[in-house]
């Protein structure tokens, strides 16, 4: 789970936006070289939601340098980006910030009140009182970190590959894995839970009970 974490800063980026200030102003242009380093990413798919937001412009957008693997890469939109984290730095609030990291089996349980739904036909985490949302898809997960349960869920809606071909529409790859989901799961989320490929719920919850059979 990729919760609030404050990645290596990208100098050229706080220099492109270090003159707009955090509460005012527009910021400058994203650099293009910084965003086609987020297209060239080669590990996996890094989904954003195009150049812009609820008119909000992409403000910054991680690539391969300065690449975490526990963190994943990024993407920024909003007034101003002082630095990497949810918030952006200082006073500001991004009103999006769209992160993917390769996904590591873990339980739920620690995000606190959560609900589980399906978006775009994969499961998915409602959590942060609706203003984040946690996405299963491939190999990854896609974290939503938004200003609103609004803005978050919308902004499920719309994700797309930045540096491969796809579609803001349609159904996400299901995921390879099968997440750590926390609490009730309703009839729509298990259906899709059962669907995935190579039956891996099945496969995990067998692998579970064994272990615990020999503890």
């Amino acid at each position: 789970m990729t919760m609030r974490r404050i990645p290596p800063l990208l100098p050229a980026l706080l220099l492109a936006v270090a003159a707009c200030g955090c509460a005012t102003g527009r910021p400058a242009p994203i650099e293009r070289g910084s965003l086609a380093e987020a297209q060239t990413f080669p590990y996996y798919r890094v989904y954003w939601v195009g150049p812009s937001f609820q008119g909000s412009p992409l403000a910054a957008a991680d690539g391969l340098k300065g690449y975490n693997a526990t963190v994943g890469d990024s993407v920024y939109y909003g007034d101003c980006v002082h630095g990497k984290g949810i918030f952006g730095g200082g006073s500001c609030l991004l009103p999006l910030q769209l992160t993917t990291v390769i996904y590591r089996l873990h339980s739920n349980a620690t995000l606190g009140p959560q609900r589980n739904i399906v978006i775009r036909g994969v499961p998915a985490t409602i959590y942060d009182e609706g203003r984040s949302i946690e996405i299963y898809t491939g190999r990854v997960a896609i974290d939503v970190f938004s200003d609103s349960f609004s803005h978050a869920l919308q902004a499920s809606r719309e994700l797309l590959p930045v540096n491969a071909s796809g579609s803001s529409s349609g159904n996400l790859p299901p995921p390879v894995y099968c997440p750590g989901l926390s609490g009730h799961l309703d009839a729509a989320v298990s259906a899709v839970l059962e669907r995935l490929p190579g039956r891996i719920c099945q496969r995990t919850r067998a692998q579970t009970a064994f272990a615990n059979s020999l503890s």
